[in-house]
């Protein structure tokens, strides 16, 4: 796997520097960033190769590789929902997306999930697309500390959060009730579709609860990257809120 971007090779060498075979950096930069990079990958026993722009470009065409590539394993080992429930600290907050095949906008949804504490982002293995180098340049480092988790049957694994404990909680647009009349306080399992299509049906029928984000303008939907960022950021928001009242009411007695 090509993995490229300094957020992405930054992350990457920082969570499992032995899974980079190699490491190449423009040579013409003598930037903190730079430095930083060469250092880190001196510590782990790395020695990057220091090339040429146009070399850079051969490995890595057309993307926006901010002059380091490192070539690596193809991915982190993976977590199992399993695994994931076993460890996890409540109450958590979960990213399910059905549907989103465009690794850009998986990228993105990593690196909101990471932003706003996520524990984990899932997905379909038939409905989804994998963890590309795409995704994980989009990702801008997310790739690495958020746990992507491939599932063979979505509805299944909702099931499983279910009896864990977690409301399950979809988007859509036909909502009878909005994302801000919805309590967020204790687990919760955000379910987002791919924009257009929205949830199928068996996923819809797993909900708990179906919530709108609303819409006062022309357009009809959020990409689903930004519908993310919307549900997760007032999930952190509700939470926060929860915890610093009786701390308020604490003082005020």
């Amino acid at each position: 796997m090509l993995i490229y971007g300094f957020h992405a090779v930054l992350a990457r060498l920082r969570r499992a520097p032995d899974s980079i075979r190699e490491l190449y950096v423009d040579e013409s930069r003598d930037d903190v960033r730079a430095r930083d990079l060469l250092k880190l990958a001196a510590d782990a026993g790395l020695r990057p190769h220091l090339v040429d722009h146009a070399r850079l470009e051969r490995l890595c065409p057309r993307k926006r590789h901010q002059g380091v590539v490192a070539i690596g394993e193809d991915a982190l080992p993976a977590m199992t929902l399993d695994e994931l429930l076993d460890g996890i600290e409540q109450p958590a907050t979960l990213l399910l997306l059905d549907g989103v095949t465009d690794p850009r906008n998986l990228g993105a949804c990593l690196r909101v999930a990471d932003g706003a504490g996520a524990a984990a982002v899932i997905a379909p293995k038939d409905h989804a697309c994998m963890l590309s180098d795409v995704a994980v340049q989009t990702a801008s480092g997310a790739a690495e500390s958020v746990p992507y988790i491939m599932v063979t049957n979505l509805a299944r694994a909702m099931d499983s959060l279910g009896e864990a404990g977690f409301w399950i909680i979809g988007t859509a647009d036909e909502a009878d009730h909005s994302l801000y009349e919805e309590a967020l306080t204790g687990p919760v399992a955000w379910v987002l579709g791919a924009e257009g299509k929205g949830l199928r049906r068996l996923t819809r029928e797993r909900c708990d609860a179906l919530v709108g984000i609303p819409m006062l303008g022309q357009v009809s939907s959020l990409n689903v990257s930004v519908a993310a960022g919307v549900v997760l950021y007032e999930t952190l928001r509700q939470r926060t809120a929860a915890v610093r009242a009786p701390l308020s009411a604490g003082s005020a007695s």
